[in-house]
């Protein structure tokens, strides 16, 4: 019998038998596992089995290579902090999807486990939009593709980037990059860098500009070749956010 003890958060689930489900959760040490779950349509495990919940998790197979089951304990709902905000919601529900598409299973990520937990905490704070970005930043890195934000690709002033290469994923600087303007992605003011070597606060459409950067990436990069393509639910995050800043720039 193999068996473990680990915590994780629950990014996917779907039914499977009669009452149960296949449940995948992003662990601190086992990875993105899947397991399954006894009487999971029963109204106690639906509620614990809500996306994005932290868990506490035993899991138990007769071999390694089996799905298993899991038996879970909660440790914190973090959907219950946004679920009156739509997009924040959205938000969590892209990083589950994210991780639960892109990630290898049983691949360890413990980084990327814990800065999603520090990405859901910040979900309630002022700053949770550019929180998001680096977020997908981190996962992109995570998966093999780093964004080079640290000097200019071509040679320019590196406390000057604004603009960063679709091809390669490095920042390129405003005189270097102004004659290909129209083919490069722009850097938001959030992951700039001003003359003190500080980052600039961004604002509601400096972060729209930072999801139409990453997205470009996992698309291309992550999701070009998967069967499903980008997630749903990332495409239509994207979409919300940028309806509720054009609908809040209206009203001002």
């Amino acid at each position: 019998m193999e068996s473990w003890t680990d915590q994780g958060l629950i990014i996917a689930q779907r039914a499977h038998g009669e009452g149960g489900a296949v449940v995948t959760i992003l662990t601190e040490n086992h990875g993105r596992h899947a397991g399954f779950v006894h009487g999971a349509q029963s109204s106690k495990k639906r509620a614990l089995l809500e996306l994005g919940n932290e868990v506490s998790i035993d899991w138990q197979a007769k071999s390694e290579g089996q799905l298993g089951t899991f038996k879970l304990e909660p440790i914190k709902h973090w959907a219950g902090y946004v679920m009156d905000e739509s997009d924040r919601l959205l938000a969590l529900l892209s990083a589950c999807q994210l991780c639960d598409q892109a990630l290898p299973e049983r691949e360890t990520h413990n980084e990327l486990f814990h800065g999603t937990k520090s990405l859901f905490s910040m979900l309630s704070e002022d700053i949770w939009g550019e929180a998001y970005v680096m977020w997908e930043i981190a996962l992109l890195r995570e998966l093999g593709f780093a964004i080079d934000l640290s000097q200019c690709a071509a040679g320019g002033d590196h406390e000057d980037l604004v603009y960063i290469s679709p091809k390669s994923g490095r920042a390129v600087s405003r005189d270097a990059g102004e004659p290909y303007k129209d083919k490069l992605l722009e850097l938001p003011h959030f992951l700039r860098k001003n003359k003190t070597g500080s980052n600039v606060l961004g604002t509601p459409m400096d972060v729209l500009t930072g999801l139409s950067m990453t997205g470009y990436f996992l698309e291309h990069w992550v999701f070009a070749q998967h069967y499903k393509g980008m997630p749903e639910v990332r495409l239509r995050f994207q979409v919300q956010f940028a309806k509720k800043n054009e609908q809040q720039n209206h009203e001002k």
